[in-house]
């Protein structure tokens, strides 16, 4: 998936902009529904479990994608609800 490359990269350089972060999540969701986000959410959540426990340097930057995709889910959730 190439969501995971976008992700890994970023946290790897240490850096996203927040657009990438949206962005990202949109074409997750265009490719596989928002099942595949929630399946980043949880790759992202065990990841950066590890990531802490290796104590590296961009886990905040891990953090930011989880609290993104979390976010984005919710959004989708409750634009769902309005309807």
């Amino acid at each position: 998936m190439r969501a995971l490359d976008t992700i890994a990269e970023s946290i790897r350089v240490g850096y996203a902009h927040p657009t990438t972060l949206l962005n990202t999540f949109i074409e997750v969701e265009n490719e596989g529904g928002l099942s595949a986000v929630r399946r980043i959410e949880r790759q992202l959540q065990l990841g950066l479990s590890a990531m802490r426990e290796r104590q590296h340097p961009h886990s905040d930057l891990a953090q930011k994608w989880l609290s993104s995709a979390r976010a984005y889910l919710i959004t989708r959730a409750e634009r769902r609800q309005a309807s």
